[in-house]
């Protein structure tokens, strides 16, 4: 008589978990079930109604969750790469290359350089519902950055960039602290000054030349920094 072949076995969605849970602590029942509302996998059902997961199931979650971590790809990219792979096919390589949180270039002391001043929010344009998956929050948290102005949009303006997936990320992580939009305000405000003092240092005329442009992003690397080590400073006491 042969073996039972492990990977014909079906495991509940506690044993998923379980199985899941050393690379992506963060996974719960509800997240699963919600992809699985999402169709982005559909385990099997017994009579009763319990959802039976099969390995290749668990695999199929594993990507979902790698993508999302380490991609911060929206479910729409997401579903559109499992079609691809459900159809033998390799995801396109314009999906590998999208929403990623931008990195800020830092100097070899870890501080801000004035190349972070001036690395745009790029050709990144994300709806609401594709900002919201990729940074991980949900609607309120959006607008509630959005109500302290953390995330600005311009007037008609209807996407968001990479700034806004950079901030509504950070303000993410932020949350699982206890650290609340309205507890933010204050960066806003601090920032605006340094705004203001970097347009009264560099006057108008002259911040649209090269010369200008580099001395801003000079200025603004330096009151980053400063900001950084004043922090720095407090914390040790």
């Amino acid at each position: 008589m042969s073996a039972p072949d492990p990977k014909a076995a079906r495991l509940g969605i506690g044993q998923v978990i379980n199985e899941l849970s050393e690379e992506f602590p963060d996974i719960s029942l509800s997240r699963i079930r919600y992809y699985n509302e999402q169709g982005l996998i559909e385990p099997e059902r017994t009579q009763s109604g319990y959802r039976k997961f099969s390995y290749a199931d668990v695999e199929r979650l594993r990507f979902i969750l790698r993508m999302q971590k380490d991609r911060f790809w929206p479910l729409s990219h997401i579903r559109q790469a499992l079609d691809q792979m459900d159809n033998g096919e390799a995801p396109e390589m314009e999906l590998l290359a999208t929403l990623r949180v931008p990195q800020v270039a830092l100097a070899p002391d870890g501080l801000p350089t004035a190349q972070s001043m001036v690395e745009g929010a790029g050709a990144t344009r994300m709806s609401r519902e594709e900002l919201l998956d990729s940074a991980s929050i949900d609607g309120e948290l959006l607008d509630q950055l959005e109500e302290f102005e953390l995330i600005r949009r311009r007037p008609q303006q209807k996407y968001y960039d990479a700034d806004a997936l950079v901030v509504a990320s950070l303000a993410g992580e932020l949350a699982k602290q206890g650290i609340e939009p309205r507890h933010l305000r204050g960066f806003r405000t601090a920032a605006d000054r340094e705004v203001a003092l970097m347009e009264q240092a560099v006057p108008q005329s002259t911040r649209q030349s090269a010369e200008g442009a580099a001395r801003v992003s000079e200025l603004a690397a330096l009151t980053v920094r400063l900001h950084t080590v004043l922090v720095r400073s407090g914390l040790r006491g």
